[in-house]
């Protein structure tokens, strides 16, 4: 069974960055895309950017200009640098990676963003 492994979460005051990763426990073979969701409390989990695999990228408006998504496609692990971050970022993060059949998804890692 592949795991999908975030890292990099934590407390960032506002305006700071932080850099998120997941790795995937296995190659994970024909992935057409990867990319992040973010939830919090009450709300459906958000799609927040999302790269395939040609390197086409899709970001939610509020976060444009200051996230970027990229990703190693060898190591099959995807990467979220989150730059300018404000308090409504904070959100647990999940990653994902997908195939024409499958999904994996990561175990969720929190981003809080506060002073």
């Amino acid at each position: 069974q592949v795991q999908l492994v975030e890292s990099g979460g934590g407390l960032v005051q506002p305006g700071g960055s932080l850099r998120l990763s997941c790795a995937a426990s296995e190659k994970i073979s024909g992935v057409v895309a990867m990319g992040w969701y973010r939830q919090t409390p009450g709300k459906q989990r958000e799609l927040v950017a999302r790269i395939t695999r040609y390197g086409d990228t899709d970001y939610v408006d509020s976060v444009k200009g200051r996230f970027t998504i990229s990703r190693d496609i060898a190591k099959s692990s995807v990467h979220l640098e989150m730059n300018s971050l404000k308090p409504e970022d904070t959100a647990v993060y999940y990653c994902y990676e997908s195939t024409h059949s499958d999904a994996y998804w990561g175990q969720g890692i929190q981003v809080t963003v506060s002073s």
